[in-house]
Parts: C-alpha cells; structure tokens; sequence
C-alpha cells in the first residue's frame, strides 16, 4: 500500500526543514495519489528537476514506495516552467514542491538507473 501523497510531502518538508534546508509546496495536487515533481534550485539560479520514476522499474516488493528519477539536470528555470507546464496539462493533480538545497542526500528516494530495463 503506498503512502499518501499529503502524508508523503509533509514528511519530505520536514527531513528538509531538519537538515537547515528550505523547501515550499509550490502546487498542491491531490492529496490521494497526486503525482510530486521535486525542484532543487541552486545559487547559481539553475534547477534540477526530479519526477516520478516510470512504473517499470516497479516491481511486487517496490510497488508501494515512491521513487524519483532526474527529468532536468541543472537547467534554467523556464526550461523547468516549461516541462511542468507539459505535465501540468497531463495531470492537473500533481504537485511541485520546491527545495533550496546543494545536496539532497538520501531525502529524495532516486531510482537507481541500472534497475530501469528499458
């Protein structure tokens, strides 16, 4: 079963807030199963852009975490606007949470790129 995504976003802003980071929830999706995009600005004022991992890296034992992978790797913040946008207009429930943070650690789950088959 996996965990709401209120729940889950509380939590992520709390882990961040507890390392001496900022984060903000930039647009409230559905509190269900809304889908979170994470982005991690930079003092140079580039973003990296985090998503939902694509289900096949899922498998029986995984199905209930949430993974992200990498969308945008330290891209300006239009190019960021501009793919939210994209997603926007597929999923208007999803959510965008912001992160001021150089390293995320281990706060966002990635999926590890060697598990994707495709």
């Amino acid at each position: 079963m996996r965990l709401r995504t209120d729940i889950f976003v509380s939590a992520l802003l709390r882990r961040v807030f507890a390392r001496g980071d900022f984060a903000a929830v930039e647009a409230k999706g559905a509190d269900e199963a809304g889908a979170v995009f994470i982005r991690q600005h930079f003092r140079d004022g580039l973003e990296t852009l985090y998503g939902p991992a694509p289900q096949s890296v899922f498998d029986g034992e995984t199905s209930g975490e949430r993974l992200f992978e990498q969308r945008l790797t330290r891209e300006e913040p239009e190019r960021v606007r501009e793919l939210l946008e994209r997603e926007r207009k597929f999923d208007p429930d999803l959510w965008v949470v912001e992160l001021e943070a150089d390293d995320l650690g281990d706060i966002v789950p990635l999926v590890d790129e060697r598990q994707n088959p495709l």
